[in-house]
Protein backbone atom coordinates (compact mmCIF):
# COMPACT_ATOMS: atom_id res chain seq x y z
CA UNK A 1 0.00 0.00 0.00
CA UNK A 2 1.33 3.43 -0.92
CA UNK A 3 2.17 6.13 1.61
CA UNK A 4 -0.59 8.29 0.09
CA UNK A 5 -3.12 5.54 0.72
CA UNK A 6 -2.19 5.21 4.38
CA UNK A 7 -2.05 8.97 5.13
CA UNK A 8 -4.93 10.41 7.15
CA UNK A 9 -7.24 12.39 4.88
CA UNK A 10 -7.59 16.12 5.40
CA UNK A 11 -10.97 17.50 6.40
CA UNK A 12 -11.83 20.18 3.82
CA UNK A 13 -15.19 21.56 4.95
CA UNK A 14 -13.91 25.04 5.88
CA UNK A 15 -15.15 26.73 2.72
CA UNK A 16 -17.17 29.49 4.40
CA UNK A 17 -17.67 31.34 7.65
CA UNK A 18 -14.06 32.31 8.41
CA UNK A 19 -13.45 32.34 12.20
CA UNK A 20 -17.17 32.28 13.11
CA UNK A 21 -16.64 34.80 15.90
CA UNK A 22 -20.29 35.89 16.11
CA UNK A 23 -21.47 32.28 16.01
CA UNK A 24 -19.00 31.23 18.70
CA UNK A 25 -20.25 33.90 21.10
CA UNK A 26 -23.76 32.44 20.69
CA UNK A 27 -22.76 28.78 20.96
CA UNK A 28 -20.22 28.86 23.80
CA UNK A 29 -22.60 29.94 26.62
CA UNK A 30 -25.09 27.29 25.50
CA UNK A 31 -22.41 24.64 25.91
CA UNK A 32 -21.56 25.76 29.46
CA UNK A 33 -25.25 25.38 30.28
CA UNK A 34 -25.90 22.09 28.47
CA UNK A 35 -22.41 20.44 28.51
CA UNK A 36 -23.48 18.58 25.38
CA UNK A 37 -22.50 19.76 21.92
CA UNK A 38 -25.25 17.78 20.19
CA UNK A 39 -27.84 19.61 22.30
CA UNK A 40 -26.15 22.93 21.51
CA UNK A 41 -26.36 22.22 17.81
CA UNK A 42 -30.03 21.21 18.10
CA UNK A 43 -30.87 24.40 20.00
CA UNK A 44 -29.08 26.58 17.46
CA UNK A 45 -30.79 24.92 14.53
CA UNK A 46 -34.22 24.64 16.16
CA UNK A 47 -34.43 28.32 17.12
CA UNK A 48 -32.33 29.64 14.21
CA UNK A 49 -30.11 31.37 16.76
CA UNK A 50 -27.58 32.25 14.06
CA UNK A 51 -30.32 34.04 12.10
CA UNK A 52 -29.49 32.15 8.93
CA UNK A 53 -31.42 33.01 5.79
CA UNK A 54 -32.11 29.38 4.91
CA UNK A 55 -32.49 26.14 6.83
CA UNK A 56 -29.55 24.61 4.96
CA UNK A 57 -27.17 27.48 5.75
CA UNK A 58 -28.32 27.49 9.38
CA UNK A 59 -27.53 23.78 9.66
CA UNK A 60 -24.17 24.23 7.95
CA UNK A 61 -23.03 27.05 10.22
CA UNK A 62 -24.38 25.34 13.35
CA UNK A 63 -22.49 22.17 12.47
CA UNK A 64 -19.31 24.08 11.72
CA UNK A 65 -19.24 26.22 14.87
CA UNK A 66 -20.02 23.22 17.08
CA UNK A 67 -17.31 21.09 15.47
CA UNK A 68 -14.72 23.83 15.94
CA UNK A 69 -15.63 24.73 19.51
CA UNK A 70 -15.73 21.04 20.44
CA UNK A 71 -11.93 20.89 20.09
CA UNK A 72 -11.57 23.45 22.89
CA UNK A 73 -11.37 22.37 26.53
CA UNK A 74 -14.01 23.58 28.98
CA UNK A 75 -11.64 26.16 30.50
CA UNK A 76 -10.93 27.46 27.00
CA UNK A 77 -14.66 27.82 26.34
CA UNK A 78 -14.98 29.81 29.56
CA UNK A 79 -12.05 31.99 28.51
CA UNK A 80 -13.56 32.45 25.06
CA UNK A 81 -16.70 33.97 26.58
CA UNK A 82 -14.93 36.53 28.75
CA UNK A 83 -12.06 37.18 26.33
CA UNK A 84 -11.26 40.42 24.58
CA UNK A 85 -11.90 40.50 20.85
CA UNK A 86 -8.20 39.89 20.15
CA UNK A 87 -8.00 36.98 22.59
CA UNK A 88 -11.17 35.48 21.12
CA UNK A 89 -9.70 35.70 17.64
CA UNK A 90 -6.57 33.86 18.76
CA UNK A 91 -8.59 31.11 20.47
CA UNK A 92 -10.79 30.61 17.42
CA UNK A 93 -7.73 30.50 15.15
CA UNK A 94 -6.28 27.80 17.41
CA UNK A 95 -9.62 25.94 17.23
CA UNK A 96 -9.57 26.06 13.42
CA UNK A 97 -5.99 24.77 13.41
CA UNK A 98 -6.90 21.89 15.73
CA UNK A 99 -10.03 20.99 13.80
CA UNK A 100 -8.40 21.14 10.38
CA UNK A 101 -4.93 19.64 10.05
CA UNK A 102 -4.43 21.42 6.72
CA UNK A 103 -4.92 24.83 8.37
CA UNK A 104 -2.76 23.88 11.34
CA UNK A 105 0.08 22.70 9.13
CA UNK A 106 -0.15 25.81 6.96
CA UNK A 107 -0.04 27.95 10.11
CA UNK A 108 3.03 26.14 11.44
CA UNK A 109 4.95 25.35 8.27
CA UNK A 110 4.27 28.50 6.27
CA UNK A 111 2.89 31.40 8.35
CA UNK A 112 5.02 30.91 11.46
CA UNK A 113 8.07 29.82 9.46
CA UNK A 114 7.93 32.92 7.25
CA UNK A 115 7.55 35.10 10.33
CA UNK A 116 10.57 33.52 12.04
CA UNK A 117 12.61 33.93 8.84
CA UNK A 118 11.65 37.62 8.80
CA UNK A 119 9.68 37.23 5.59
CA UNK A 120 6.81 39.58 6.34
CA UNK A 121 4.39 38.89 3.50
CA UNK A 122 2.01 36.02 2.78
CA UNK A 123 0.61 35.45 -0.70
CA UNK A 124 -1.97 33.22 -2.33
CA UNK A 125 0.90 31.51 -4.13
CA UNK A 126 2.37 30.55 -0.75
CA UNK A 127 -0.86 28.71 0.01
CA UNK A 128 -1.12 27.13 -3.44
CA UNK A 129 2.49 25.93 -3.27
CA UNK A 130 1.85 24.46 0.19
CA UNK A 131 -1.23 22.59 -1.09
CA UNK A 132 0.64 21.29 -4.15
CA UNK A 133 3.32 19.87 -1.89
CA UNK A 134 0.78 18.23 0.42
CA UNK A 135 -1.07 16.83 -2.60
CA UNK A 136 1.89 14.50 -3.23
CA UNK A 137 0.76 12.53 -0.16
CA UNK A 138 -2.93 13.46 -0.07
CA UNK A 139 -5.04 12.29 -2.99
CA UNK A 140 -8.00 14.35 -1.77
CA UNK A 141 -5.99 17.52 -2.40
CA UNK A 142 -4.82 16.38 -5.81
CA UNK A 143 -8.44 15.84 -6.84
CA UNK A 144 -10.11 19.05 -5.64
CA UNK A 145 -11.50 21.48 -8.18
CA UNK A 146 -9.83 24.85 -8.71
CA UNK A 147 -12.99 26.56 -7.45
CA UNK A 148 -12.82 24.59 -4.20
CA UNK A 149 -9.14 25.41 -3.76
CA UNK A 150 -9.94 29.08 -4.26
CA UNK A 151 -12.66 28.95 -1.58
CA UNK A 152 -10.38 27.15 0.87
CA UNK A 153 -7.56 29.60 0.25
CA UNK A 154 -9.80 32.64 0.49
CA UNK A 155 -11.33 31.45 3.75
CA UNK A 156 -7.96 30.70 5.37
CA UNK A 157 -6.72 34.19 4.52
CA UNK A 158 -9.96 35.67 5.85
CA UNK A 159 -9.49 33.70 9.08
CA UNK A 160 -5.97 35.06 9.44
CA UNK A 161 -7.21 38.60 8.93
CA UNK A 162 -10.10 38.20 11.39
CA UNK A 163 -7.63 36.77 13.93
CA UNK A 164 -5.47 39.89 13.43
CA UNK A 165 -2.57 37.76 12.21
CA UNK A 166 -2.55 39.16 8.67
CA UNK A 167 -3.12 42.69 7.44
CA UNK A 168 -5.32 43.54 4.46
CA UNK A 169 -2.09 44.16 2.53
CA UNK A 170 -1.11 40.57 3.51
CA UNK A 171 1.68 41.43 5.88
CA UNK A 172 2.02 38.90 8.69
CA UNK A 173 1.08 40.53 12.02
CA UNK A 174 2.93 39.20 15.08
CA UNK A 175 0.64 37.64 17.66
CA UNK A 176 0.78 39.43 21.02
CA UNK A 177 -0.64 36.80 23.33
CA UNK A 178 -2.01 37.58 26.77
CA UNK A 179 -0.61 35.33 29.48
CA UNK A 180 -3.92 33.55 29.97
CA UNK A 181 -4.24 32.71 26.27
CA UNK A 182 -0.57 31.75 26.02
CA UNK A 183 -1.05 29.48 29.03
CA UNK A 184 -3.87 27.44 27.48
CA UNK A 185 -1.98 27.19 24.20
CA UNK A 186 1.18 26.00 25.97
CA UNK A 187 -0.84 23.43 27.92
CA UNK A 188 -1.29 21.40 24.74
CA UNK A 189 1.25 18.78 23.62
CA UNK A 190 2.73 19.80 21.29
CA UNK A 191 2.20 23.45 22.18
CA UNK A 192 -0.36 25.31 20.10
CA UNK A 193 1.96 28.30 20.06
CA UNK A 194 3.24 26.69 16.88
CA UNK A 195 0.15 27.98 15.07
CA UNK A 196 1.06 31.62 15.65
CA UNK A 197 3.56 34.12 14.25
CA UNK A 198 5.32 34.74 17.54
CA UNK A 199 8.78 34.45 19.07
CA UNK A 200 7.25 33.04 22.26
CA UNK A 201 8.27 29.53 23.24
CA UNK A 202 7.12 27.07 25.90
CA UNK A 203 8.60 28.97 28.81
CA UNK A 204 7.74 32.49 27.76
CA UNK A 205 4.53 34.47 28.27
CA UNK A 206 3.39 37.77 26.87
CA UNK A 207 1.17 40.71 27.52
CA UNK A 208 -1.79 41.99 25.52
Amino acid sequence: MSEAATTKRYKLSFTSGALLMREAVIAAPLYLRERDWSKVRALIEGDNLLQARTVASGQRFAREVVQRLAVLADDEIELLIEASATERGYLLWAAACRRYDLIGEFAEEVVRERFLLLTSTLTYEDFDSFVRTKALWHEELAQIKDSTLQRLRSNVFKMLQEAELLSEARFITPAVLSERVAAVLRARTPSDLRFFPTQQTEGLGGAL
